[in-house]
């Protein structure tokens, strides 16, 4: 039996620069125990446009020498003149050392998915959607573009969505063709968990644009619940990832290609009894209120719980009350078991610039290329000759 290649996938914010300090060369020290990385968000004018979401971090950012790839000082006067910038040049720089690393533009986002719906079901607007698209790729020297629409809303947008994933499937084809390169374009969706937003889309009818389609196989619960419950658990809870797994394979869409979601961050509740239970407010969090990076938890004085059952872990603090739900080594070991025993295509981390970082032995990442391997080794763009940047050609 073939056994595929694993694909390992973080995303990185573009805005992660600032407060947490989390740079292109933080990324690129994990590089060996990943295969993609998806580069978030980039926004969309309401005719199909894709615009960068934050030119100063995007392409235009010039970095001390201890923050760059090649330890070399971006300065404002580089010649030529007419040269790439911000992360996405030191994006370009990894790819260049790591030919296994593709990188992909992952546009929408929960705070820019509005549009969306009057792009996927206007002809005009999904092409330039994909032209604009493609135009990205050649000018960025990207692998790929990754769709984040959250989320269709009707039969209609559902049918939209499958006519503008196929109109971008053709643009990147017919750009490969283009500039005869042998490797394919990647195109890729994030994709989500619950039931009353995936039974509205067509899945079969999408599979056959898409390479990948990432699993957001989180937030289960949330501060718009009730009662408190488990963000990401694997089976037995009123949202599970077994459930969405199930659905999209009985759907059309091959195991392969289905990568699942891995959170690298707590939601936490206060006024708690544990799993289940009413709460009276949200604690402060890391940077948002309510979650906290993963590499802050447990809170101090909390102990932490598995609920083999439901591969769900926990902690609670009986003084405070505070209960947080998130992924601990223990359960992603088990979700790395279910991967393999479903022939999924990989882990998708959102993402880590909240783990734990080296060797650490708590690291999500480390835990997953421990279990799971060495990820998809093939091979990356490295030639744009159509790039306007002059240092991506």
């Amino acid at each position: 039996m073939a056994i595929r290649s694993i694909a390992s996938t973080s995303v990185m914010q573009k805005g992660a620069i600032y407060d947490r300090n989390y740079n292109v060369i933080d990324l690129a020290r994990d590089s060996d125990k990943l295969s993609h990385v998806l580069y978030a968000f980039a926004d969309l004018n309401d005719d199909g446009t894709i615009v960068l979401g934050d030119a100063w971090a995007d392409t235009d950012k010039h970095f001390e020498a201890s923050q760059t790839v090649d330890g070399h000082k971006d300065t404002w006067k580089e010649a030529p003149d007419n040269n790439l910038y911000g992360n996405l040049k030191q994006l370009h720089l990894l790819k260049k050392n790591k030919r296994h690393l593709k990188v992909s533009l992952s546009i929408g986002g929960w705070s820019w998915s509005t549009n969306f719906s009057t792009i996927a079901t206007n002809t005009q607007k999904r092409h330039q959607f994909a032209t604009t698209a493609v135009e990205h790729v050649a000018t960025l020297g990207l692998d790929g573009i990754d769709i984040d629409w959250e989320f269709p809303k009707n039969a209609n947008e559902a049918e939209g969505y499958v006519e503008l994933l196929s109109a971008v499937r053709q643009a990147l084809d017919s750009y490969q063709h283009e500039t005869k390169d042998k490797d394919r374009f990647l195109l890729s969706v994030a994709m989500p968990c619950g039931p009353d937003n995936y039974n509205i889309l067509k899945l079969g009818a999408m599979e056959p644009f898409v390479d990948l389609f990432y699993l957001m196989a989180y937030d289960f619960s949330g501060d718009w619940d009730k009662t408190t419950g488990h963000q990401s658990a694997l089976f037995d809870a009123p949202l599970n990832v077994d459930q969405a797994v199930r659905h999209f394979i009985k759907a059309g869409v091959p195991s392969h290609k289905l990568v699942l979601g891995l959170p690298v961050y707590g939601r936490g509740f206060l006024g708690a009894k544990g799993p289940g239970s009413a709460f009276t407010s949200l604690p402060k969090g890391t940077w948002d209120l309510g979650a906290y990076d993963y590499k802050d938890l447990p809170p101090p004085g909390s102990s932490e719980y598995f609920d083999e059952a439901k591969v769900a872990s926990w902690s609670f603090n009986p003084t405070s009350k505070e209960y947080v739900t998130y992924d601990t080594p223990e359960v992603i070991e088990h979700k790395c078991d279910y991967i393999k025993s479903k022939g999924l295509g990989g882990a998708m981390f959102w993402e880590l610039s909240a783990d734990y970082h080296g060797d650490h032995p708590r690291s999500l990442l480390n835990t997953v290329h421990r279990k799971l391997g060495s990820p998809d080794q093939t091979p990356n763009h490295i030639e744009f000759p159509n790039s306007r940047y002059e240092n991506i050609k």
